[in-house]
């Protein structure tokens, strides 16, 4: 029979963080009674402001997990009203009630479905633990930001950081920044995709992929949950390719499902299965860089390359974005806003490539308006592949803006 100590203990949990360097979170405390009804204490800066909705909206949250009787004490450090739900929601389930409930904010309208082929220069990494990062994410304007549930979020957090990715992704405004999510990996990330795919993110990223059937497996998954949310609209999928047999099983991963729309590389565990030392220039990870473009291009999705880790070095990520871009990379990740720039710089195409581009472009339509088989600029013949390879350019270009 178990310990008075132990009924207690399997009744009450926590979630959220308070403090003098917390913001946009709260701690909530719960303790679940057999009687009694509801008991909440709220200690909050904004209380003589906010207050009154805080209790408001936690005894909704209570109402609509079912709970009649229990002891909540909130330390609020300016929530919004997404986490102060996903916190209640956590701690509640964490005292063993609310199993099969959830509480969920306001839908904001989602914008129409993500591209398969759309820009991914940049993508922000925002843990998924950590809700002050999400309300101003977007203005830093990347091309997309992950809400990540992975390295980010402690062992024992887990629980707690994917209901707040869920409402995250139900409520926040990320404006035109594609909305992505890293799972756990596998087995426990398809406990994650239970809890998010009714959001309808727009992308998932798979960390540690290192066989096809992983991806199967995930797509299968996916496919089961929008069919019972009845949602439409693509969710895509993004492997991360880390060890040596996840490089070496490259092309199969790539072309696992027709929702890959990219695959791409984690240097950090990468070089570690190697067991050798990252280093700014990037040479003992030559070849699964290269082995990631090829086998993207021959599946017809795109190369994304890893991030830069020094934050500092300004220059070095302008140099490793241009290589990479040179390599056959089309964007990369970054764990700071202060990246996000110079990295669209280092994958925008220069003014001389672009004219020249256009040239090629202008000298193709002619030729097709006249009918003719072969292709001239000046006195040059321009082959078939350079003339792709120029309309590719030129598409890019606009849709980076760099041209009208």
């Amino acid at each position: 029979m178990s310990s008075k100590a132990e009924i207690t203990a399997s009744r009450s949990g926590q979630a959220g963080h308070w403090g003098a360097e917390v913001r946009s979170d709260l701690h909530v405390a719960f303790e679940a009674r057999d009687g009694g009804g509801i008991e909440i204490s709220l200690e909050s800066r904004v209380a003589p402001y906010y207050g009154s909705a805080i209790l408001e909206q936690t005894r909704e949250v209570l109402a609509e997990l079912g709970v009649k009787h229990a002891r909540v004490a909130i330390h609020d450090e300016g929530a919004l009203p997404p986490t102060i739900g996903a916190r209640i929601e956590a701690a509640a389930r964490r005292a063993g009630l609310a199993i099969e409930k959830h509480w969920l904010p306001p839908q904001h309208p989602l914008l129409a479905p993500s591209p398969k082929d759309r820009l991914r220069r940049s993508r922000l990494y925002l843990p998924g633990s950590e809700p002050k990062y999400y309300v101003n994410a977007a203005l830093h304007a990347p091309d997309a930001v992950i809400l990540d549930l992975e390295d980010s979020v402690h062992r024992d957090e887990k629980d707690a950081a994917r209901i707040l990715v869920r409402n995250t992704l139900r409520a926040v405004d990320f404006a035109s920044c594609e909305r992505m999510v890293r799972i756990n990996q596998l087995p426990l990330g398809l406990e994650d995709l239970a809890e998010i795919i009714g959001e309808s993110p727009d992308l998932i990223l798979i960390p540690k992929a290192e066989r096809p059937e992983q991806i199967v497996e995930v797509d299968r998954m996916i496919g089961e949950i929008k069919s019972r949310h009845d949602i439409t609209r693509p969710i895509w999928i993004m492997p991360i390719l880390e060890s040596a047999l996840g490089i070496e099983n490259a092309m199969a991963i790539a072309s696992a499902s027709e929702n890959v729309v990219a695959i791409t590389i984690g240097l950090e565990d990468y070089t570690a299965d190697l067991g050798v030392v990252k280093t700014a220039e990037g040479r003992e990870s030559q070849y699964a860089r290269a082995r990631i473009v090829n086998a993207a291009h021959a599946a017809g999705v795109q190369a994304i390359d890893s991030v830069f880790g020094d934050v500092g070095d300004m220059d070095g990520l302008r140099r490793w974005g241009e290589a990479s871009r040179a390599m056959g990379f089309e964007g990369m990740g970054c764990i700071h806003p202060g990246q996000i720039r110079v990295i669209h710089d280092a994958f925008r195409p220069t003014p001389a490539e672009i004219e020249k581009a256009q040239k090629i472009v202008a000298a193709f339509e002619e030729a097709q308006k006249k009918g003719a088989a072969v292709v001239s600029l000046g006195s040059k013949m321009i082959d078939p592949p350079v003339v792709q390879r120029a309309l590719k350019l030129v598409e890019r270009a606009r849709a980076m803006g760099a041209i009208s």
